[in-house]
């Protein structure tokens, strides 16, 4: 019985561990998701996000603290916290992917937002490596999931420092000219910047997908952007990559407000960098 017993319990910690496994592909990712969620509704907010961050990993709140430092200093609470992926994507190269989908705080009186979390693959298992979320007005309507699978697996043998660099260095270029094109040409450049299926986290609102959904929001109430970058990363493979940073918006209405922002960029097919996931939440003076 004792045997049988110790058999169960390592059966347990085996399926376990392969859940929180990553083997490249996007159901690996989505399942992790899930399971950070139920790591959080049993253990905590404190022992799941220190389980699931590494040294590198930034959560916003508001403004981008280390999830480490932040979590260490915090009393283990439970969480009345709900949320389930709706659109997922990992790079060819397996390494680097992304979730975002609504989530819902508390039982009798309910907030609700969109949460948006870019992992990173470490020794085997996915690792958060950005996570932030947006408040709405109102619970949020269903959306179709949408949990894109690589159409293969590419990815380099080996990366020195200076090809790492340069790689996010094209980035950090791409930011810099759509920045220069909002100065110039104000909200229209992000036409030239997002890809056709594009998602927009803005506070106040559900998930907006689509570019002309997208530029069609960002008429109506928004005069100027500037971005300031401040970190960037991106998939050994060479198809997605991350940005953060603060964003001066200037709206129609005579006001300005400052963000904390996160982009999803992913080369499309002749090379260019577009923007597939953008994220805003306010950020804190």
């Amino acid at each position: 019985m004792k045997q049988l017993f110790s058999t169960a319990i390592a059966s347990l910690l085996a399926l376990g561990a392969f859940a929180q496994k990553s083997d490249g592909t996007t159901k690996s990712l989505v399942n992790a998701e899930k399971d950070f969620a139920k790591s959080i509704a049993k253990n905590g907010d404190k022992d799941a996000y220190l389980d699931y961050s590494s040294p590198n990993t930034l959560v916003f709140r508001p403004n981008p603290v280390n999830a480490k430092t932040f979590y260490a200093g915090k009393a283990n609470a439970e969480s009345d916290v709900t949320w389930t992926p709706n659109l997922a994507k990992v790079s060819r190269s397996g390494d680097l992917g992304f979730t975002t989908g609504p989530y819902e705080i508390g039982t009798s009186e309910k907030k609700y937002g969109q949460y948006l979390s870019i992992w990173k693959s470490e020794n085997g298992r996915w690792k958060l490596a950005i996570d932030l979320g947006t408040e709405s007005n109102k619970p949020l309507a269903n959306v179709t999931p949408s949990f894109v699978e690589p159409k293969d697996h590419v990815a380099p043998k080996f990366l020195n420092e200076r090809e790492i660099k340069a790689g996010k260095d094209i980035i950090l270029t791409t930011e810099k000219t759509l920045n220069t094109l909002l100065k110039t040409h104000g909200i229209a450049a992000f036409g030239g910047f997002l890809t056709n299926d594009a998602r927009l986290l803005f506070p106040g609102n559900e998930a907006i997908d689509g570019k002309g959904k997208i530029i069609t929001f960002y008429n109506g109430m928004i005069s100027k952007i500037n971005l300031k970058t401040t970190g960037v990363d991106k998939a050994i493979g060479s198809d997605l990559a991350y940005t953060y940073g603060v964003a001066t918006i200037d709206y129609k209405a005579d006001l300005r407000e400052s963000f904390n922002y996160v982009f999803v960029y992913e080369k499309a097919a002749d090379a260019s960098w577009n923007l597939i996931v953008q994220a805003f939440i306010p950020a804190e003076r």
